[in-house]
């Protein structure tokens, strides 16, 4: 997932992913001009070159706004906030994708995960969807990696232009697809008739409307990336952006007397943000995940197999990014009392030290699937009455003591320190999605 840059009529192509997800409907720079130049801004001369190399074709955000003001304010969270959203930088809540760099939650994994020694290959690669120009721009990574580990990255991470560069995939039997970016003066958005302006030119690509295009990122949310809908029976025909990009009618820019026409709003909700995905209810049920179980006991054992299955939604669960999450299964024998005989806890998911290294697994539980785990419990002098299978997950994995101790060496202050501590205190903590009992 690691995107390289090459010239090709004095333009560049990624050749590779860029792994960004930002839904952002047409966007107009005006700090962008035909040739590809940028507006002048006072700090200028204080900004170091690499910079100035990057935002020469990630043009930031801010320059955006001051056409397309509503979107930008949705993108950064300052425009009719929920409870969700307030919670600036949660990776259970509505993350939102203008905070990809300065989320303290993204800071503090990147830090315990820089205790492994990534390469350089394995850097650029983590920071491919909460950076995308570092898929062009791959020999910045480093670079980059320190500054968000100091808190003061000097680039933008998901902005407009990480995602309106991108005009078409490479569709192939791996998964993810392959975004590809055509740097230069013309943005890409959904609309077949996209507004004249002296900024920058426009043009259609029909990635905008499909699946594919989130899935580049959130690739484990759906049974097959490349398709252009959501193949479930509930959701047949209907995209991501038409659930998490809350509809709205309006202009996507700030021009008076601009054309009127459906948009989507640009914070990105996830279920926790209830809105229309909680309103149906039939794709409430099918998106929860449950449990059977098929035990028998023989002698002091009991043995068998938990079902853990989700319905026909074509999304994994929970919410959040392919990576991190970590899974655990509690298998436990009662007896009649209630008094606990035997337990065993299987873990699912990768260390700090794993990932991203090689192929990024599968997600623990796939939508439309069922995951079968064998058990064994030996149980002790007592006869087991129920079986208890307990689901629960967390956001991140739990450092081995060493690397905790590590990363908290490099921080400067003792400030710093709590606040990481507590972090990784909060979201490595175990979060329930459903459990079984079943009588013996």
């Amino acid at each position: 997932m690691r995107g390289e840059a090459k010239g090709r009529g004095g333009r560049l192509q990624s050749g590779r992913s860029i792994t960004a997800i930002c839904l952002l409907s047409l966007v107009g720079l005006s700090g962008l001009f035909p040739d590809g130049a940028m507006a002048q801004r006072p700090d200028d001369q204080a900004r170091p070159d690499w910079v100035e190399e990057i935002e020469n074709v990630f043009i930031r955000s801010e320059d955006c706004k001051q056409c397309h003001e509503r979107h930008y304010e949705e993108w950064k969270g300052a425009r009719e906030q929920t409870p969700d959203l307030k919670t600036f930088g949660r990776v259970d809540a509505a993350l939102l994708h203008g905070s990809s760099l300065e989320s303290p939650i993204f800071k503090t994994v990147l830090g315990l995960w820089a205790q492994t020694n990534p390469t350089a290959e394995e850097r650029s690669r983590c920071l491919s969807c909460h950076a995308p120009a570092m898929t062009v721009f791959p020999r910045h990574a480093g670079t980059l990696m320190q500054q968000i580990l100091a808190g003061k990255p000097q680039v933008e991470g998901i902005g407009c232009a990480s995602c309106h560069l991108i005009h078409d995939v490479e569709r192939g039997p791996a998964a993810p697809p392959t975004f590809k970016v055509q740097p230069g003066s013309v943005l890409y958005g959904p609309y077949a008739d996209p507004e004249e302006n002296l900024v920058h030119q426009a043009k259609r690509a029909n990635l905008f409307r499909e699946a594919s295009f989130c899935a580049s990122c959130h690739f484990d949310k759906v049974k097959d990336v490349t398709q252009k809908d959501l193949p479930g029976e509930i959701l047949q025909g209907t995209i991501c952006q038409d659930c998490h990009m809350e509809p709205s009618t309006g202009s996507s820019t700030s021009r008076r007397g601009a054309m009127t026409r459906p948009i989507g709003r640009h914070w990105f909700r996830g279920v926790v943000g209830a809105g229309t995905m909680l309103k149906n209810r039939n794709l409430q049920a099918e998106w929860a995940p449950r449990i059977d179980l098929d035990v028998k006991r023989t002698g002091g054992t009991v043995e068998g197999t938990a079902l853990v299955k989700i319905g026909s939604l074509p999304h994994s669960f929970p919410d959040g990014d392919p990576v991190l999450k970590q899974f655990f299964l509690t298998l436990t024998a009662k007896d009649a009392q209630g008094l606990v005989l035997a337990e065993e806890t299987k873990r699912f998911g990768l260390p700090y030290d794993k990932l991203l290294r090689g192929p990024i697994p599968d997600p623990f539980i796939k939508g439309g699937h069922t995951r079968k785990v064998p058990f064994a419990l030996t149980l002790p002098a007592g006869t087991a009455a129920t079986v208890e299978a307990v689901l629960t997950y967390a956001l991140i994995p739990t450092p081995a003591p060493t690397l905790m101790d590590n990363y908290l060496a490099t921080l400067k202050s003792e400030k710093e320190r709590d606040e990481a501590k507590q972090i990784v205190h909060e979201y490595t903590q175990p979060r329930m999605l459903t459990y079984r009992v079943k009588s013996l």
